[in-house]
């Protein structure tokens, strides 16, 4: 074979040999110096708290800043084995999330029990649990990130998550009140030695749904039907799936009273069907669609109607049984925070009702003033940030949506919670992500960050090399034919 048809012949591996691309940094020295960075900061505020509660500051304190951060650190490892190339920046703003939230839940706890012991009752601290339920979600969040070695593999149970998903939105609404209600809302599952909140696993199995139906029948949804002022509207046949949506979003916030969990299912669902078809039309028909929906369900149910009295004017209903009084404590509570708050410690968020859970934006917003709880916003909307950059950065559909449903979730619910405590919008009673007191939050909340992680990790993850080829051999009916010469006998030598 000649030279040049040699060098022609050269597969890509050789080309990676004597030009091989840049290699990516996986940044997690990075993430770790941001989690000691978080832990920090927990620690600080919980000195602080114990300062201006006048308790006494021990190592003990120092202690604890460390248990956090040991068990943060496990978190860290898992990704570094798992999801090495994963966003650095995830899971450092969860932990300063979550551990704000178990600061804020401690120093509620602190006011309870001496408003408990004035009135010579027994109070249980709530950050004791809180602290538990965070290991365990530390543990889910590592059971996700080895099990769910490539988010694409999700695709094969869409159809049996949506299913699951479905059956576990519905099933408080089933059960009698006396296993399912709290606080008038009937979202719970009441078992004999804990309660869960189904609702919070459903979102994660709906968006997984969703995400492999919208995928699968894209085309469905692209087709356009009859035109109307200048708009494409969509066939009558293909407005199956979001009436589906809104009808069953509806039943939710009807059966369940659970205004915010059924705001949040269905502002998902259009979002991921905006991001898969690039229509505004199916925003405008399901917005619209949803509007008619609370319109019948207000003219027809009265804890609608008290629900958003209470949002025109809270204290104007104060004083009924179930009216704005919570809702008129939390305004207050931001009122007299300011911009600069009254500091950790130093102000009254135990005379919000809920306040640890519901309402622990208003806690917040009263002790650390407008400044600290949009601080604390920029953390969720960094969160999301990434999450939407992994998402668009991922090379296939599915990884797409998901993680844009993902990332858009955490959003969606944080305005839920800081609308409905600021009267924005009506109350809700949803929880805020990693902040608010509640094993079920918290342990899908983590589910959620660890999917986002794995999305990101194979966003961000280079692609394979070639493996280097041998030089092909040539066959040989080509092979060159070498003349080799027999030696002379001795015999003939001599003659």
């Amino acid at each position: 074979m000649s030279q040049p048809a040699a060098r022609a012949a050269e597969p890509l591996a050789a080309q990676f040999q004597t030009n091989p691309p840049r290699e990516v940094p996986t940044r997690r020295n990075t993430e770790l110096v941001l989690l000691g960075f978080a832990t920090f900061i927990v620690t600080i505020a919980l000195v602080l708290v114990e300062a201006n509660q006048e308790q006494e500051l021990t190592a003990s304190i120092i202690w604890l800043g460390l248990a956090y951060l040991g068990v943060l650190t496990g978190a860290h490892l898992a990704v570094r084995k798992w999801a090495p190339y994963a966003d650095p920046v995830l899971l450092p703003c969860v932990a300063l999330l979550n551990g704000i939230g178990l600061v804020m839940i401690h120093r509620i706890d602190l006011a309870l029990a001496e408003r408990a012991t004035q009135q010579g009752k027994d109070y249980t601290p709530a950050v004791t649990a809180q602290v538990l339920f965070t290991v365990i979600s530390l543990v889910f969040f590592v059971v996700v990130l080895i099990v769910v070695n490539d988010h694409r593999t999700l695709t094969r149970y869409g159809y049996t998550a949506g299913l699951i998903g479905i059956a576990a939105l519905a099933l408080p609404a089933l059960l009698p009140s006396s296993l399912s209600e709290v606080n008038g809302a009937k979202v719970w599952l009441k078992l004999p030695f804990f309660s869960i909140q189904p609702g919070e696993f459903a979102k994660i199995l709906l968006m997984i749904f969703f995400a492999s139906f919208l995928v699968s029948k894209r085309d469905l949804f692209m087709v356009a039907g009859k035109k109307l002022v200048g708009v494409e509207l969509p066939r009558a046949r293909d407005l199956g799936p979001i009436l589906i949506a809104a009808f069953a979003c509806i039943g939710i916030l009807v059966f369940e009273k659970d205004l915010g969990t059924s705001l949040l299912f269905f502002s998902v669902i259009l979002v991921m069907l905006y991001v898969a078809t690039e229509r505004v039309i199916w925003v405008v028909l399901g917005l619209s669609f949803f509007a008619v929906g609370c319109v019948i369900a207000y003219n027809l149910f009265s804890h609608v109607q008290q629900r958003v009295a209470n949002w025109l004017d809270p204290l104007a209903t104060y004083d009924q049984a179930g009216g704005g009084y919570q809702l008129a404590q939390g305004l207050f509570g931001l009122g007299t925070g300011g911009v600069g708050g009254t500091g950790l410690g130093a102000g009254r968020p135990d005379m919000v009702p809920e306040a640890n859970t519901d309402f622990i934006t208003a806690s917040i917003g009263e002790e650390l003033g407008f400044i600290g709880l949009a601080a604390v916003l920029m953390l969720y909307l960094l969160v999301a940030m990434r999450g939407m950059r992994s998402a668009l950065a991922v090379r296939d559909t599915f990884g797409k949506l998901l993680g844009g449903g993902l990332a858009f979730t955490m959003v969606m619910q944080i305005f839920v919670v800081v609308g409905g405590v600021t009267k924005l919008i009506p109350e809700t009673g949803i929880t805020a992500p990693f902040l608010s007191k509640g094993g079920s939050s918290l342990l899908a909340n983590y589910i959620l960050v660890a999917l986002l992680l794995r999305i990101s990790d194979a966003a961000r993850k280079p692609a394979a090399r070639p493996k280097p080829q041998q030089q092909p051999q040539a066959p040989i009916a080509e092979a060159h034919t070498v003349l080799v010469q027999r030696p002379p006998a001795e015999g003939g030598a001599q003659a």
